[in-house]
């Protein structure tokens, strides 16, 4: 496919992670901010989400929404970028285990639901807040990439789930988070994602005013 990209999304949205994405993609995109209150629940913009909720990619006749789907689905349609390994056993495990486990485990536990007994703990597909994240640092552990040897979509998804969970005290600040997110934040792809991020952030502040 040679059509841009089109990309939806919201600068205080799970956009963010994609949007770290597609710099990390180097190629050329669209951004279209929407808003909460109107514009995501457009009939143009339900065409492509019905949720209506944001992210959303739009490539050629291709609709992706979910963040990790949109990961996944980008390091594959542009694999010079090097964004998925040949291994996919531990990319795809953990790509999803961030967003099947460790993003409900998480707001789950900051609403204060948790599944605090034997009985609850089978009918979560994560089992416990604390299982998951002590899970998550164990794998981590004096590792540089969530996945193989190299920088990959997974790393995207989970250093974003990490990062965001530690700013908002939503979950345990692990050693062995802090040390697998700092150079990842580093990366001059995150660093030109959140310059933009803040670039429309400060647009809608304006708009708002």
């Amino acid at each position: 496919m040679t059509k841009e990209l089109q990309f939806y999304t919201n600068p205080q949205s799970r956009g963010n992670i994609v949007h770290w994405m597609l710099e990390e993609l180097g190629q050329p995109y669209t951004t279209h901010v929407l808003h909460y209150e109107n514009t995501m629940k457009a009939p143009e913009y339900l065409a492509i989400n019905p949720m209506g909720k944001v992210p959303a990619i739009q490539h050629g006749d291709v609709v992706v929404t979910e963040a990790a789907a949109i990961c996944a689905y980008l390091a594959d349609a542009f694999p010079e970028a090097g964004l998925a390994p040949a291994n996919r056993g531990e990319y795809y495990r953990w790509l999803f285990f961030a967003a099947a486990c460790g993003e409900p485990a998480m707001s789950d536990h900051a609403t204060g639901w948790d599944a605090n007994t034997p009985e609850l703990q089978k009918r979560f597909g994560y089992g416990s807040f604390e299982q998951t994240f002590e899970v998550m640092a164990d794998w981590l552990s004096d590792r540089t990439y969530v996945a193989g040897d190299q920088f990959s979509a997974a790393d995207v998804y989970v250093a974003s789930l990490l990062n965001f969970g530690i700013l908002f005290d939503l979950i345990p600040r692990k050693p062995a988070f802090e040390a697998y997110l700092k150079p990842l934040l580093a990366r001059p792809a995150k660093q030109k994602a959140e310059e933009q991020i803040l670039q429309l952030m400060a647009a809608e502040a304006d708009v708002a005013g």
